[in-house]
């Protein structure tokens, strides 16, 4: 007859082969997603290297000079908080365009009037160079808080509004139908039908307006900021330090990708979850 530790061992070895069971799959499915950026981050280090041992010039630093500064400016925890500081003023930025592109966008895809109204000034916003929207905030706020935010809305717009308008229009047309007939509440239509169909298109939308908020921000930084990502990029500029310029990139790279796959990626498989083939 089998004793008290003996049933608890026996009851326990299931237990245990299901977690290893689910663990080794999952393991495999980790590395055969991270295989492929694994050997990016390879392949671009030995091209460096290789490139640097052709040039034999300062301007091309090797790959050891570059993470010795790396390593500095991230160890010292200098690096992190100024990468802070320029991601709160790109959100606070991105949030004000949000906040704007999301009832233009409706309305422009809605209302046909609306579309010409605004048609001018979406063109413009998207043609108009990121360094323009940031030598006028510059003049217009000084060294103030208002230029970074007021010059990533200006330039996150546009890509915002068109991202709006595109999932407005791909409602289908018996959700619209039923709408009418209903006579529903136009917020509860906003906030039971269009903001979710929405969802997808405002997560995409959001990459691609994080982005331009990053080529936006770091000029506002390097003309009219005294702290910042793009205040140290211009820093490491004057004194010639190449390692510097390339550490402070690859710094701000490496955020954007935290950012990317903690925030984006999640969001982009959570608003498209419902999809056939995808899963949570």
């Amino acid at each position: 007859m089998m004793n008290v530790e003996e049933l608890t061992f026996e009851s326990a070895r299931p237990a245990r082969a299901s977690r290893s069971t689910t663990f080794l799959p999952r393991l495999r499915q980790a590395g055969r997603r991270l295989a492929p950026q694994t050997l990016f981050f390879v392949v671009l280090i030995a091209g460096w290297e290789a490139m640097a041992h052709t040039a034999a010039s300062p301007l091309v630093p090797h790959a050891g000079a570059i993470a010795r500064e790396l390593g500095a400016i991230s160890l010292s925890g200098f690096g992190p908080m100024e990468i802070a500081i320029t991601f709160l003023r790109m959100s606070l930025g991105f949030l004000l365009a949000l906040a704007i592109a999301l009832p233009i966008g409706i309305l422009t895809a809605v209302s046909r009037f609306a579309e010409r109204f605004f048609e001018p000034g979406i063109i413009l916003g998207l043609t108009v160079p990121g360094l323009v929207w940031a030598l006028l905030c510059v003049i217009w706020f000084g060294v103030s808080l208002a230029s970074p935010v007021v010059a990533v809305a200006l330039g996150v717009l546009p890509a915002l509004i068109i991202s709006v308008n595109q999932g407005v229009r791909s409602l289908a047309h018996e959700l619209v139908e039923m709408q009418r007939v209903f006579r529903l509440p136009h917020h509860v239509v906003l906030r039971r039908i269009w903001l979710p169909v929405l969802y997808s298109f405002i997560v995409s939308g959001c990459r691609v307006g994080f982005s331009i908020a990053w080529k936006v921000i770091v000029l506002v930084e390097i003309f009219g900021m005294s702290n910042g990502v793009g205040y140290q990029l211009n820093a490491q500029f004057s004194t010639q330090n190449v390692e510097g310029v390339i550490a402070w990139t690859l710094s701000f790279w490496v955020a954007m990708l935290l950012v990317e796959h903690g925030i984006f990626q999640p969001l982009e498989r959570h608003a498209n979850r419902w999809k056939k083939g995808d899963t949570p």
